[in-house]
């Protein structure tokens, strides 16, 4: 029996308005982080525990798999438990996590904290977003999207930053102990303002066989994303096992969610036409940025010498800018057309990868820096104008489930996207490698007038042939990366098109909460 609805409580105003909005915030951001600020370390991780760097990818698949799990369970946890509980709960054990996985003595016990962590935290980014929107007034309900978007969109770019630095300078740990007086400040502060606003709760039946289902299909498939490149895709039977189990178990937990009378996911609200296709682009278009931002780092230090500090450094700008931006940008979402914010930010985007496909080897690290700007100001509309569309027409009893399951949609959208990245980057420099090399021998004046130049410098011809060699390959990834940055932008680009099939959003307005 669910409890009596009780009156939504006023807005927050003042003090208690800008601290509980601080301390969603960090939660937000916590949370985001700590889905990238593990890769850029992960050969400090291996090096350290005496595991190889193959193996140690475990730690980004581990947290991904239980976040994934846990996601679009949010609606349910919070109508059982209350949004606030479930937030504060939830925020206090990713904190534990943090702590266990900051002092893991192996692999194995860092795997095992990681996939707790992930799973504990599956409620913070729609719980913050759901409570955000609660505790500002309707008119300025813009604003507490603008705060959500700017720290899910900063996280990805300060994670490779703050992950790089401490591996350089520090003990790998602290990438995750940082966390620790971050989150028990958030949780302190959201519990002591957010207390009295706690929601109305009932007792509902768990959906175990659609849960079952759930992470049996989510598993499998971050497995196969995961560590399909390394086993080169379906040439193994590992993976291609993988890929049928996770299409296998999608369809059957599809079919079983759709017919059972209280899902775990309620997947009716696509019969929600601005939900379904405000998804599809929030999905899609995140995809794009989380590859991009997973590639240039990885270039710049795989290919240019970049430390992990500087590699990190170089994306810090879209994230300065974006925090400058997204204020303003939030005044505008209740006066102008979603839809045309969010054609703004897919242009954006655009231009700045179409900025970046002309990079050459010799480029500056202020000529990388110049297109992060660009795309800065992207960041500052997308989330702010998806989720005006998306929540449109969501009722405020089904709006948890609803962040809910976008933010699943994003997170798989996201894992996808690193796999077809990276791999797209190899295969892309395999091809144009060969093309290089087909036009160059040492029968090629060319390219002998280059080995001989070498040989001035005291080089033998075998010394010399192997750096011309190594420039070849240079050059291939720099291509390599050109292309993708090249397909980005028209990528983003057919975004546009679908923002448009969509009805005109209403401003976003009125309560949000789990009933």
């Amino acid at each position: 029996m669910s409890a009596p609805a009780a009156a939504e409580p006023a807005p927050l105003g003042g003090v208690a308005l800008g601290a509980a909005a601080v301390a969603l915030a960090l939660g937000t951001f916590m949370q985001v982080l700590d889905t990238t600020i593990a890769n850029v370390s992960l050969t400090t991780i291996a090096g350290n525990l005496g595991v190889s760097s193959d193996t140690s990818t475990w730690v980004i698949t581990a947290f991904a798999v239980a976040n994934g799990v846990t996601v679009p369970l949010t609606g349910w946890l919070m109508r059982r438990f209350g949004v606030v509980r479930t937030f504060v709960v939830s925020v206090i054990l990713f904190t534990i996590a943090s702590l266990l996985c900051g002092i893991a003595w192996s692999l194995p016990s860092l795997i095992l904290f990681r996939i707790l962590q992930g799973a504990v935290s599956g409620p913070m980014i729609p719980g913050s977003q759901a409570l955000l929107i609660s505790i500002f007034p309707p008119e300025r309900r813009s604003t507490a999207i603008g705060i959500w978007s700017m720290t899910t969109l900063v996280g990805p770019v300060a994670g490779p930053i703050l992950g790089g630095y401490i591996s350089d300078n520090y003990h790998w740990g602290w990438i995750f102990l940082i966390n620790v007086p971050v989150g028990l400040a958030s949780a302190f502060v959201s519990w002591r303002f957010m207390k009295s606003r706690e929601t109305a709760t009932a007792k509902l039946p768990i959906d175990t066989v659609g849960l079952g289902l759930l992470a049996f299909w989510v598993g499998c498939l971050q497995v196969f994303l995961d560590l399909g490149k390394n086993e080169d895709w379906f040439h193994s039977p590992f993976i291609t096992t993988m890929a049928l189990l996770a299409a296998i178990g999608f369809v059957a937990w599809l079919i079983w969610e759709l017919t059972e009378e209280r899902p775990a996911v309620d997947l009716s609200l696509f019969a929600n036409r601005n939900f379904a296709l405000g998804t599809v682009a929030l999905t899609l278009g995140y995809a794009v940025f989380f590859g991009n931002t997973l590639l240039l780092p990885l270039w710049l230090q795989q290919q240019l010498g970049y430390t992990a500090t500087w590699a990190g450094l170089v994306s810090a700008p879209s994230g300065i800018v974006s925090v400058i931006a997204t204020p303003f940008v939030a005044r505008l979402s209740g006066k102008v057309d979603a839809r045309w914010l969010a054609s703004f930010a897919f242009v954006a985007f655009a231009v700045s990868y179409l900025m970046r496909s002309g990079y050459t080897t010799q480029t500056d690290y202020w000529h990388f820096m110049l297109p992060m700007l660009v795309q800065g100001l992207g960041m500052s509309t997308f989330f702010v104008s998806m989720l005006s569309i998306s929540l449109d027409g969501v009722s405020a009893d089904r709006t948890p489930s609803a962040t809910g399951l976008s933010n699943f949609a994003r997170i798989t959208g996201s894992s996808f996207a690193a796999s077809l990245v990276t791999t797209m980057w190899d295969r892309r420099e395999a091809l144009h490698q060969s093309r290089l090399a087909d036009a160059s021998s040492p029968f090629d004046p060319v390219f002998r007038h280059a080995a001989d130049a070498l040989g001035q410098l005291g080089l033998t011809a075998q010394q010399g042939y192997g750096v011309l060699t190594r420039e070849m390959v240079g050059q291939a990834y720099l291509l390599s990366s050109n292309d993708i940055f090249r397909a980005s932008a028209w990528a983003m680009m057919a975004m546009i098109a679908i923002v448009w099939i969509v009805r005109k959003p209403a401003p976003l307005t009125g309560p949000v909460a789990a009933d």
